[in-house]
């Protein structure tokens, strides 16, 4: 019997902040991350990356960090001779239009995972995951109590605070109790727009490292103009964590890191008075990164 190979995939999930949105790169009209094989040709696994994402997209890769690796057997792929193991990657870019048209698109990360904003709240349709999956764990199924224990905790129920960097346990979940369609199965629910293979659970994966990184790295200023106001900064974590801040909170950090600095220059496209444009402070990037930089994200 002849052992299968093992096939390197590279895999990007490519992130943006557009208009108090958080995007992703997507191929296949919306169905699938940017990705390709691992080549001799390629120097390294960040150059065959960028080069596979470029040539796919069009658009060029700044700030890249290796996320994870998928190597399960059974993870949504056609069943033949190779077995792919995926090397993905998490990309902070700022947006630019794709090239083209019906090939690379930007897709609110919301419109995959409509469950994980909170913005405005617990959204309907998170009641609507719960509920289900509450039937699911009172099942007769051996396991029970653990099934409603990991409920509890992905979903922040029973008394149990709601954690934003559970995004990849709540999928897993959701996939387990065959709610949505990439588990095989054909859901009674729209629970957010399906992805070929695992993808949906590689940008799962993503989403929760940057929620989680926006915490101890300054890396929300990759993804954020040149110059900003407070508001737009804060409008920007909110974004990405999926959840309201607490102004006075979130500013008076900003001040004590001293993370930012003044332009001089305002902009009067607020709506209100003219407001104050920032910069972020390039002397310190090395400094934070060494040290780390906390930004405060926890709901009102």
């Amino acid at each position: 019997m002849t052992e299968a190979l093992a096939h390197p995939e590279l895999i990007a999930v490519l992130t943006a902040l557009t208009d108090d949105a958080p995007r992703v790169m997507t191929v296949a009209m919306g169905k699938a991350l940017p990705s390709g094989p691992f080549e001799s040709a390629h120097s390294s696994l960040q150059a065959g990356l960028r080069a596979w994402v470029e040539s796919q997209t069009g658009h060029p890769v700044g700030y890249l960090e290796q996320l994870y690796t998928f190597a399960d057997r059974d993870r949504g792929f056609d069943p033949g001779d190779h077995r792919t193991i995926s090397i993905s990657y998490l990309g902070l870019v700022r947006e630019q239009p794709p090239p083209g048209s019906g090939g690379p698109l930007w897709k609110d990360w919301y419109s995959y995972f409509p469950w994980e904003d909170l913005r405005a709240g617990r959204p309907e349709i998170l009641e609507q995951v719960t509920d289900m999956l509450s039937q699911w764990a009172a099942s007769e199924r051996p396991g029970r109590a653990a099934r409603r224990h990991r409920l509890e905790f992905a979903f922040g129920l029973n008394g149990m605070a709601w954690n934003e960097e559970l995004v990849l346990q709540r999928y897993e979940l959701m996939y387990e109790a065959g709610l949505i369609a990439e588990a095989g199965l054909a859901p009674a629910f729209w629970f957010g727009r399906p992805m070929a293979a695992d993808h949906r659970r590689i940008l799962a994966t993503g989403i929760a490292r940057l929620r989680a990184k926006i915490k101890y790295r300054p890396v929300i200023f990759e993804l954020m103009p040149e110059c900003f106001t407070l508001l737009q900064l804060q409008k920007g974590v909110e974004a990405l964590a999926g959840l309201t801040l607490h102004k006075p909170n979130f500013r008076r950090q900003i001040d004590q890191q001293q993370l930012i600095e003044e332009t001089g220059e305002t902009t009067s496209g607020t709506g209100g008075r003219p407001a104050k444009l920032f910069r972020y402070r390039h002397a310190v990037r090395e400094e934070r990164a060494l040290s780390g930089s906390r930004l405060p994200v926890a709901r009102m």
